[in-house]
């Protein structure tokens, strides 16, 4: 095969064949794609909203939308509030049928998943960076500004610049202590912050069946972190299984492309990889927590948002959590990413796990991971947390620090008051 994992699907999509592709998508061409889902959230659609309301237009198709409210979700104040409301008048005007509201929402990008709203060979354009998070499906997922989403509600359409790539070429399993997040943690730290500007990250190698959907989630979410246009994961067994359950479809297989089609290949050995910190304030700070000989105190432990508010990474958390008490020092505050993953934490003992152990557990929400709301730093502060981004004031005062880690890490770190990995507790 020629072609990318990401000029495959833009191929389906415009009707070429692989010769045709080849020639009419090679990187830097300028191209017009139907987009199956447009995205955007309570911070974004009202932008959008109001540019589209002023263009006069009709509204395209309105089962190509998708509005989630999560992010200041339940309302932390008025102006949130407000927000909330222009997207909810504005879906029950239109009839938007994938109209999540509280009660109904989760975080975004675990929710779309879950209720089979992004498909494998989909073009899913979100209102949101990490938008990427569907390329674990095999889709062509990437993040816009609000305007775009404007032009896609007018439209169906959108405009891309096709991207080149750089294949990760995975080998071998993992050991039992990573995942996902460390994975792409090392990823990051190995070719920094700008490392795959305006390209598509790719998965290829007999270690992706060694990764869940999960992980491939985290992986994919995290890729707009080294820079990257987008991210995707081949549509093999763990795809369609996963599909099968979230919209009871079948899709073809996709694979990575041949070498030659890609302007860079990474070798990675998975079972190299040990669990892995982002350190203030780049997620590029990357260093194996194991080696740490600093001792960094620890005031809130954030375990959830649309990077790893999964169920295998409250499984994950739990486990560590099991027997033991949060440091009475820390804030430790758990977000499940959706209501259906909270009802099966709940069923399997999670919750009641974290309840006992000290850590308090939230409704679905982005909350603290943008600085939004339940967990906002103060000055001086530190946490460390299971989302996207440490960069300077991203969860609170400027003068916070932010330390990205796993769901197993993050909650050792809570139980020890300050920042370990879970094979270094003490029994």
């Amino acid at each position: 095969m020629k072609l990318t994992m990401t000029q495959q699907i833009l191929a389906r999509k415009l009707g070429l064949d692989e010769q045709q592709a080849v020639e009419q998508l090679r990187p830097g061409t300028l191209m017009v794609v139907d987009v199956d889902v447009a995205l955007s959230n309570d911070v974004t659609a009202p932008v959008a909203i109001d540019v589209f309301r002023k263009s006069g237009c009709e509204l395209c198709d309105r089962n190509k939308l998708a509005f989630v409210l999560d992010h200041f979700t339940p309302n932390r104040d008025i102006k949130s509030a407000e927000q909330c409301k222009i997207v909810r008048d504005f879906a029950r005007d239109k009839q938007v049928d994938n109209f999540f509201d509280v009660g109904t929402m989760g975080i975004e990008h675990a929710l779309l998943p879950e209720r089979g709203i992004a498909k494998p060979w989909s073009v899913v354009i979100g209102a949101d960076s990490h938008t990427c998070t569907y390329g674990a499906l095999g889709a062509f997922s990437t993040g816009v500004g609000s305007t775009d989403i404007a032009a896609i509600m007018m439209s169906g359409k959108v405009w891309l610049k096709i991207p080149s790539a750089i294949k990760f070429r995975l080998r071998n399993r993992p050991t039992k202590d990573v995942c996902g997040k460390d994975i792409i943690l090392h990823l990051i730290g190995q070719i920094g912050v700008d490392g795959a500007l305006y390209q598509s990250i790719e998965f290829d190698g007999d270690g992706v069946r060694y990764l869940t959907m999960d992980d491939r989630f985290t992986i994919c979410n995290m890729a707009i972190e080294c820079g990257a246009k987008n991210g995707v994961f081949p549509i093999d067994d763990a795809t369609l299984a996963y599909t099968q359950e979230s919209c009871n479809a079948a899709f073809d297989r996709m694979q990575a492309g041949d070498d030659d089609a890609y302007a860079r290949v990474i070798d990675v050995d998975l079972s190299a990889i040990r669990p892995t910190v982002a350190f203030p304030h780049l997620p590029s700070n990357a260093r194996v927590v194991e080696n740490l000989r600093e001792t960094i105190a620890v005031d809130q432990v954030v375990i959830g948002s649309c990077t790893n508010g999964r169920l295998s990474d409250l499984a994950q958390a739990a486990k560590v959590l099991e027997g033991r008490r949060v440091h009475p020092h820390v804030r430790t505050i758990v977000i499940p990413a959706t209501n259906k993953i909270y009802l099966q934490a709940m069923e399997l003992g999670y919750i009641r796990t974290f309840i006992e152990g000290g850590a308090i557990v939230s409704t679905p929400t982005c909350g603290p991971c943008l600085g939004g709301h339940m967990g906002i730093l103060a000055h001086g502060e530190v946490a460390v947390t299971t989302t996207n981004r440490n960069f300077i004031g991203r969860m609170g005062a400027k003068d916070s620090y932010i330390y990205l880690a796993s769901p197993a890490t993050a909650m050792a770190s809570a139980i020890a008051g300050k920042l370990i990995g879970a094979s270094q507790l003490e029994d």
